[in-house]
């Protein structure tokens, strides 16, 4: 059974966004790894005590940055994405002042973020070398 709960364990979350981010995507270390994670939120999906995702969760002012959402390739096509942002929002709910909810989309992924409420905002840019637009969901 999946759980998705907030974490303390930066450590499992960084192993599954370098397996993602890293070596699947060719995201460089240089671009994954920063200095924000002391102050962000941690999301962990676990299969059976098994990390299998992990969301970043970052808050500046009114806005809750949703970011280094990664799913294992194994656990993908299961719904845990969904679940797993379906919980990154319902955690930013419970924020006080937080009012909105932002992302930055890989282009790919567009549709699947809109589905679950989010409109895209502005032009396409590369981040990592990856095109991306961002995304927004008023609370």
């Amino acid at each position: 059974m999946i759980e998705i709960a907030v974490t303390r364990d930066i450590a499992a979350c960084r192993a599954l966004r370098r397996t993602v981010f890293i070596e699947e995507q060719g995201v460089s270390e240089a671009d994954e790894v920063d200095d924000l994670d002391d102050q962000a939120i941690h999301l962990l999906a676990t299969d059976q005590g098994r990390p299998v995702g992990s969301a970043r969760l970052l808050i500046t002012g009114e806005v809750g940055k949703v970011g280094r959402v990664c799913v294992l390739p194994a656990a993908r096509g299961t719904g845990l994405s969904a679940a797993l942002m379906r919980a990154a929002v319902a955690e930013l709910r419970t924020v006080p002042g937080v009012r909105r909810v932002k992302l930055g989309a890989q282009t790919q992924a567009l549709a699947f973020y809109a589905r679950l409420g989010f409109t895209a905002t502005g032009p396409v840019y590369l981040d990592a070398g990856i095109a991306h637009r961002d995304m927004v969901l008023d609370l």
